[in-house]
């Protein structure tokens, strides 16, 4: 048994440094960073398995590097703020009921809203739309408001070219 756990190592081994040679530094540099994290959590993970380590002091020592992260997850925080809305006690279920507000905006509101010049074409309008839209649409974390708000201005300023 002992033989057989002998070549598997071995093969494992062999395939491993070979692509190591081919990867550029900077893989080699994210390589090694994986590896130590995965060696890491294994051996973490056998005392735990083992009782040499409270499994709380583990918790703490796996969220570890997840600290990494951190900023990246607390520019998130508006947003969630922005599901939540005013006077919330929790996130909004499913899209948002009842009528969206359909009064007409003036042209200048619009332009404000795309952020686009007054005298703008055609193109700059659905261009600064789909900018918009692909950063503010619901499915995308934006909320129904919001979206409606671009739809609205787009469609203001395309029909006051049109008309």
């Amino acid at each position: 048994m002992h033989w057989i756990l002998g070549i598997a190592l071995t093969a494992a081994a062999f395939v491993i440094l070979k692509k190591w040679g081919a990867l550029s530094p900077e893989k080699k540099k994210d390589a090694v960073w994986k590896i130590a994290l995965v060696a890491g959590g294994a051996l973490l993970l056998f005392m735990v398995l083992t009782g040499r380590v409270h499994v709380l002091t583990a918790a703490v020592a796996a969220l570890i590097p997840l600290l990494r992260k951190l900023p990246g997850l607390l520019s998130l925080v508006p947003r969630v703020k922005e599901h939540l809305g005013p006077g919330s006690h929790g996130p909004r279920q499913g899209r948002q009921q009842g009528p969206v507000d359909r009064s007409m905006m003036t042209r200048s509101e619009a332009c404000e809203v795309l952020g686009v010049a007054p005298g703008c074409g055609e193109d700059e309008i659905v261009a600064a739309h789909r900018r918009l839209i692909q950063k503010l649409h619901p499915d995308r974390g934006g909320n129904d408001y919001l979206a409606a708000k671009i739809n609205e201005a787009r469609d203001v300023l395309l029909h006051e070219l049109h008309a």
